[in-house]
């Protein structure tokens, strides 16, 4: 029962499935959410029963996938009700001023057009009230607000603080078993498979910003 309160209310892990926010959370990293930091919610609904904060830009949010509510993304805030964001050959513009954002990254050197995607060009727009512009930090690979539109505050599970686990394998592999793999390699070859499965011990710990 208690532990049940506990991912009601105040914290729920989430693990990163996908680079969308590389280079700040890789793929096989395991988080824990403050979902008491931006207020107490009705555990079956999400909606807010006591708020005590709002978002910021800049804070990583979980969020309730807006066209598909059975799946939870992670994103970064970009911007709060009432800004106007807009994306000019991949600089993001936040009320007419360029955002800074050291820990945005760029894989891709093609600069898309205006009119032919909304990647590299967008908006402007204005974030309507009790809403989010969120993108990912791995800018050039991230599906988010620029193409689906905003977080509804309604969609918030809460706000991503650390990292407790990481591990990292072969590409594609799934944990359980890349997992299995490393073991067979310890009773057969009495080594274990680090190609298949290693943790990432240096970012254990991590918190997240």
């Amino acid at each position: 029962m208690l532990a049940l309160i506990i991912r009601a209310f105040l914290v729920q892990a989430f693990s990163i499935p996908s680079g969308s926010m590389q280079p700040t959370l890789l793929i096989g990293d395991y988080l824990l959410v403050n979902k008491f930091g931006y207020g107490i919610r009705n555990p079956l609904t999400n909606k807010i029963w006591i708020s005590l904060a709002q978002p910021q830009r800049g804070d990583i949010v979980v969020f309730i996938f807006p066209q598909d509510p059975s799946k939870d993304y992670i994103k970064r805030v970009v911007g709060v009700p009432g800004d106007k964001v807009q994306v000019i050959n991949k600089k993001v513009y936040v009320n007419g001023k360029e955002l800074e954002a050291p820990y945005a990254a760029y894989a891709d050197n093609i600069m898309i057009p205006a009119g032919q995607s909304t990647r590299d060009n967008f908006g402007p727009v204005v974030v309507p009230p009790d809403s989010y512009f969120v993108m990912g930090d791995n800018r050039d690979q991230s599906y988010d607000s620029r193409f689906w539109g905003f977080v509804p505050d309604t969609s918030l599970r809460g706000k991503a603080f650390i990292i407790y686990f990481s591990w990292e394998g072969r590409l594609g592999s799934t944990f359980l078993p890349a997992l299995a793999s490393g073991f067979k390699g310890l009773v057969t070859k009495f080594s274990w498979d680090s190609e298949n499965f290693r943790v990432r011990w240096g970012r254990l710990g991590k918190l997240i910003q």
